[in-house]
């Protein structure tokens, strides 16, 4: 878990353009920027999730309705959903590089299973 000893350490940095960018680097650097109280955490990242994710679909529906593909649009938005994704990671007292490791496992053992196709959560 990040904890505010990181999150101090890593606000007296910059973002280098040419440095990776690690998940766990972003979840701490948009923690820096997370203004909503403390009594609200989880709920707030998670509203504000579900939110963004519909910005993204709201978007991408104008590319049908109006043909207008907004590349620089839906990415912004998608960085929103980034952004509250690493704050409810972090509300939830996980790093979002465990996340992202824990879901290709998952769909590698999907793969191997031939079981990608289908729903549910225990495929």
């Amino acid at each position: 878990m990040i904890s505010m000893e990181d999150i101090l350490a890593f606000s007296e940095t910059t973002h280098d353009a040419k440095k990776p960018l690690t998940f766990d680097s972003y979840q701490v650097k948009a923690a820096l920027t997370a203004i909503y109280p403390l009594t609200t955490a989880v709920l707030y990242p998670a509203l504000g999730l579900a939110g963004e994710a519909g910005e993204v679909a709201n978007k991408v529906k104008k590319i049908i309705r109006d043909g207008a593909f907004d590349r620089a649009g839906i990415a912004a938005e998608m960085g929103d959903c980034l952004w509250y994704l690493a704050l409810l990671a972090r509300d939830l007292n996980l790093d979002l590089s465990d996340i992202a490791r824990e879901n290709l496992n998952k769909l590698e053992r999907r793969k191997a299973e031939g079981k990608l196709k289908g729903s549910g959560d225990d495929r």
